[in-house]
């Protein structure tokens, strides 16, 4: 009898210790900008997704650009000991302090997708490569446009660096060719409904534009919605820059000329995996802090590669 009990009491030890598999690793805290947005939701769901997949538990947040919101729940995670925090920061000068206060209390911090202005506290800081998904962009918007016209400019959040990125790529591009005259720019905060009401505006101020080109998709997505309203978009090319869902439709469509695919699903879980290198070596195995994932660009030639959200088959 006595034998029957150790080894029933063996068999519960050991299925505890499987079911506790699960969250034997510690906790991540992934905290993201805005779900709202298809960008974020992607990227915080695959990077809790790879957490859990590696034996993590992971708690997974929005800021939503707010950097209080952010230090109260950088709070948490200390609060919560996570072992790791995987962040996009609200802002490039503003989330400094919440990376510090982390980093302070021993929680290795890798960010993703947005950069903060200093080097040296996070671990790992990775982002797609902006200037070179801007100039693809830019190159294929001038294209549609035949290098001629006048055109509009929605610009993203001025407290993401990867707002003024992207811009200053087009500039690069567009200021090669002079009959391209740009006759407005609105900053409309990567957000679809701001977006279409500064298109509504510079739209009344321009009405004979020929082109829009967007920071991100959902501004373009907003400005599309704006131009069909106004009877106009047959005769607009607009170009956006994320590789949403909705944005591919909108280029299978054709009133969409393009997106820029930013690889959010990949640079979520790897950001993941290298903070689980780092809590297990010391390491994250990359060969520096700051890491750029080139951009790809999607048209309706290659459209139906396209499998998953943010993801673009070879």
């Amino acid at each position: 009898m006595l034998k029957t009990t150790k080894m029933l009491l063996a068999a519960a030890a050991t299925t505890a210790l499987m079911a506790g598999a699960s969250w034997a690793e510690g906790l991540i805290t992934i905290i993201v900008t805005d779900p709202a947005n298809p960008y974020w939701l992607t990227e915080g769901n695959v990077a809790k997704a790879t957490a859990e997949s590696m034996g993590y538990t992971a708690n997974l947040s929005a800021h939503k650009g707010d950097t209080n919101v952010e230090s109260q729940m950088i709070d948490t995670a200390i609060t919560n000991k996570s072992v790791a925090i995987i962040l996009d920061p609200a802002n490039a000068d503003g989330s400094i302090g919440a990376v510090k206060k982390a980093v302070d209390a021993g929680i290795p911090v890798f960010l993703v997708n947005a950069e903060i202005n200093q080097e040296g506290l996070a671990k790992a800081q990775l982002v797609s490569n902006n200037a070179q998904g801007a100039a693809l962009g830019a190159e294929a918007w001038v294209a549609a446009m035949g290098e001629k016209g006048s055109y509009v400019e929605l610009f993203g959040n001025p407290a993401d660096n990867n707002a003024a990125t992207r811009s200053n790529g087009y500039t690069t591009v567009i200021g090669q060719y002079p009959d391209l005259v740009q006759a407005g720019k609105e900053v409309a905060n990567w957000d679809r409904t701001q977006g279409y009401q500064k298109m509504q505006s510079l739209l009344q101020a321009n009405p004979d534009i020929t082109g829009v080109i967007s920071g991100n998709d959902e501004m373009a997505l907003g400005a599309i919605a704006a131009l069909k309203e106004a009877g106009k978009l047959g005769n607009v090319k607009v170009g956006g820059f994320d590789g949403s869902p909705d944005a591919v439709a909108a280029v299978a469509a054709g009133e969409m000329e393009y997106t820029v695919l930013q690889p959010v699903a990949v640079f979520a879980a790897e950001a993941v995996k290298q903070a689980d290198s780092f809590i297990k070596t010391g390491s994250t195995g990359a060969a520096s802090e700051k890491q750029l994932f080139d951009c790809k660009l999607i048209t309706k030639d290659n459209v139906d590669k396209y499998t998953a959200p943010f993801t673009l088959s070879e």
